[in-house]
């Protein structure tokens, strides 16, 4: 694939001429959607969209309508069109699909930037504080047995990962649980304990799902396996029940991945309801958005952890960048049952070594994706799902 850089002239100023789309079959439950920003200089930038199950066509088609309102602008004024397009866009109403729409294009703008002043994007903010970055481990385990789980844990440290995140709850996601589930959790977060040993990091997922007295109830049960942390034990939403339960645990709390833009982080903030953020740059709002949250949290003495539930390319390059010039930056998020499908569209996969990822040196977001691979994945519906009854989530766990 041919890659411009260097090509912006100030004596023929650069203009947004087509934004394209392309929803990917990443070969599990979740798509992957990208979107591509052209311009008339030849340069073409990358950016990535947080998408989730059913979801997505409704943001394909919020890229594609913004894309109607970008050409002909400068891929320059970043700022500019982001605070045009929540304020007459959207006419100040968000959404999760506007925002991980929004969140792609500017990334393609940051990638156009840097090929255009030949530097990586974040030389472009401020330069960077580390040259590798930590990551964990996710999508590694689910729903198995104490005895499975643990197999695949010692498995993914075997692959050189030092810090693991991993959802012990099975099924539905409720707020009220059974003492058997709440049990069954807590053996699956010691198994994995006893089978990676004393210095590999676990990261316990919660999903927003308890309510504040089971999150309360099972932390404490936790604690003698030391978890690195207890994330999103209930919404952040009601922000009443998280500063509860964060209040009544030992374990640092972690929020944010279901929020959008610094405003929303800012009663977070304010009521100290969490020692760790953890915003999306694929859905907060892109790169920018996310260092001026971060910018507001290393006022607090607050770290961050940016979440990244999307690709091993782009979205996750995009995180590195943000991520490099933070000085309160802790870890970031990789998928490991991405990472075959990533590399077969991306031109330079990431590498984890180590437990880190070195920062990308090439201009721009430093990745590019082959069209044609991603063309040859395209988006097939998924099955429709078994929407679960209230009365679920107390079945049988004996298995």
């Amino acid at each position: 694939m041919r890659v411009l850089v260097g090509s912006f002239a100030p004596d023929k100023p650069m203009k947004i001429t087509d934004v394209k789309t392309f929803l990917v079959d990443s070969g599990s439950s979740k798509l992957w959607l990208f979107a591509k920003v052209e311009t008339s200089n030849g340069l073409h930038g990358w950016g990535e969209a947080y998408t989730q199950l059913d979801r997505d066509r409704a943001i394909e088609i919020h890229i594609q309508e913004l894309g109607r309102y970008l050409e002909g602008r400068s891929p320059f004024d970043i700022k500019q069109f982001l605070y045009s397009a929540y304020t007459d866009f959207a006419g100040k109403r968000g959404s999760m699909d506007f925002f991980s729409a929004l969140s792609a294009v500017e990334q393609a703008l940051w990638d156009i930037c840097g090929k255009a002043t030949e530097q990586p994007v974040y030389n472009l903010l401020g330069g960077k504080m580390q040259s590798r970055l930590r990551v964990y481990a996710n999508g590694w385990g689910a729903n198995q047995s104490p005895h499975e789980v643990a197999e695949r844990a010692a498995a993914t440290v075997a692959k050189g990962f030092d810090a693991l995140k991993f959802d012990p709850f099975p099924g539905p996601w409720r707020a009220f649980i059974n003492r058997e589930q709440e049990d069954s959790a807590v053996a699956r977060v010691k198994a994995v304990r006893e089978a990676v040993g004393p210095h590999v990091d676990i990261l316990v997922e919660v999903h927003r799902r308890l309510a504040p007295m089971h999150a309360i109830r099972v932390a404490k049960a936790m604690e003698p396996y030391k978890p690195f942390w207890f994330e999103e034990p209930v919404s952040c939403r009601d922000l009443d029940s998280l500063v509860e339960v964060q209040r009544n645990v030992s374990l640092p709390v972690v929020t944010g991945e279901e929020l959008y833009t610094k405003v929303e982080f800012q009663p977070i903030l304010k009521r100290r309801a969490a020692e760790i953020l953890n915003p999306d740059v694929c859905v907060c709002g892109g790169i920018l958005e996310l260092r001026e949250i971060a910018a507001m949290a290393e006022a607090q003495h607050v770290a961050m952890s940016p979440h990244n539930y999307n690709s091993t390319t782009v979205g996750l390059a995009a995180t590195l960048h943000a991520s490099a010039g933070m000085p309160n930056f802790l870890i970031t998020e990789y998928f490991v049952n991405f990472e075959a499908a990533g590399e077969a569209v991306c031109d330079k996969p990431f590498v984890v070594e180590d437990g880190h990822i070195e920062l990308p040196t090439r201009p721009g977001l430093g990745i590019e994706l082959d069209e044609d691979a991603l063309l040859v994945r395209p988006y097939r519906q998924r099955v429709k799902r078994d929407l679960a009854l209230a009365a679920d989530h107390f079945r049988d766990e004996k298995r």
